[in-house]
């Protein structure tokens, strides 16, 4: 969570921008909720009602965002998907044998569902109760596991024996026990199958020896893990952490370009606010910043709230913290862009 100051009346100037990124922060807080959710109900048995409650976000934006609930459980799928695929990248597998690239893509894998335990359930246990299109997109990843593994026919003789379903048949049997293991909740990592599960891989393709060899070589040192796969939960994972964790309060645009009108004028008046906001309605600010300030984001540094002296805001050390993950990730959503 960077700085503020000097450019944020830069980031203030249009709405548009702060009004993307608080539907982009409302998206993630959705996401985590849902993975929560699924995670503790299961997926036949949580509602959106459970999701947004949880994410404290209301109906109508969860609307806005997805479709259903499906949707919503389709894009908790992709962003994982895609975390994954950013630490596999990172590896640099691709200049590797097929061996290694099998090796070391598994471990990526399992790494990450070890560091993201309720995100491996909701998306490898709880996703087989999903509706058709969740059901579809997994045999979509499936089957690009499966392309991986079938590349083992270009590896002399005995792969050209094999055929494209022997490839769908080694994933299929290395998820069924990668699921049994989470459905069970066993402590012990799930990195510690690497070994066996890149030996029942590389066994038809290569042969016996070649697979004994892969289940006796010792798994990889923490150290050797991708240099982006820092612990974090699925927030963190499905694109940062949650800006108003421990804040009891709903994330709306307006809320977001009052904080950032504190962030450019401490001291600010709230007429002054208003105008920087972009709210004609002075008793609506006043509701606003008052809130803000039982939640302990705002205080009011006016001296001894004599009558007629206007109020003089200024952002807490956890409202600044929000204040500046707002601007923070607006820059980097313009970057992007």
């Amino acid at each position: 969570m960077l700085g503020v100051r000097s450019a944020a009346v830069e980031v203030g100037v249009g709405p548009a921008a702060p009004s993307a990124h608080v539907a982009g922060i409302q998206r993630r807080r959705l996401l985590a909720a849902a993975v929560a959710a699924v995670d503790e109900l299961g997926y036949g048995r949580t509602t959106i009602a459970d999701v947004t409650s949880r994410a404290r976000v209301s109906r109508r934006t969860f609307y806005e965002l997805f479709a259903n609930r499906e949707e919503c459980l389709l894009a908790v799928l992709d962003d994982a998907v895609a975390a994954v695929g950013a630490e596999i990248a990172a590896a640099g597998l691709d200049r590797l044998a097929w061996r290694e690239r099998v090796r070391g893509g598994l471990w990526a894998i399992l790494a990450f569902l070890d560091r993201e335990p309720a995100l491996a359930r909701v998306c490898l246990v709880g996703a087989l109760g999903g509706g058709p299109e969740l059901l579809r997109r997994r045999e979509e990843l499936l089957a690009g596991l499966a392309a991986v593994v079938d590349d083992g026919r270009m590896e002399g003789p005995r792969g050209g024996e094999c055929s494209a379903l022997t490839a769908e048949g080694v994933v299929g049997a290395a998820l069924t026990i990668v699921h049994a293991r989470l459905l069970r909740g066993e402590r012990e990592p799930l990195t510690a199958l690497v070994g066996e599960l890149t030996g029942l891989i590389v066994l038809p393709y290569l042969g016996p020896a070649a697979a004994r060899r892969e289940r006796a070589r010792p798994a990889p040192m923490p150290s050797e893990q991708p240099a982006n796969g820092a612990a974090g939960g699925p927030a963190r994972v499905l694109g940062g952490d949650d800006l108003l964790e421990g804040v009891t309060m709903r994330l709306t645009y307006r809320t977001a370009r009052v904080l950032q009108a504190v962030a450019e004028t401490p001291g600010a008046s709230n007429r002054e606010i208003a105008h920087r906001a972009g709210i004609a309605d002075p008793g609506q600010v006043s509701k606003l910043l008052a809130r803000l300030e039982r939640l302990g984001l705002l205080a009011n540094h006016s001296g001894g709230h004599a009558k007629g002296e206007p109020n003089a805001w200024r952002l807490t050390a956890k409202g600044d913290r929000v204040a500046q993950s707002i601007h923070t990730h607006t820059l980097h959503g313009r970057e992007a862009a």
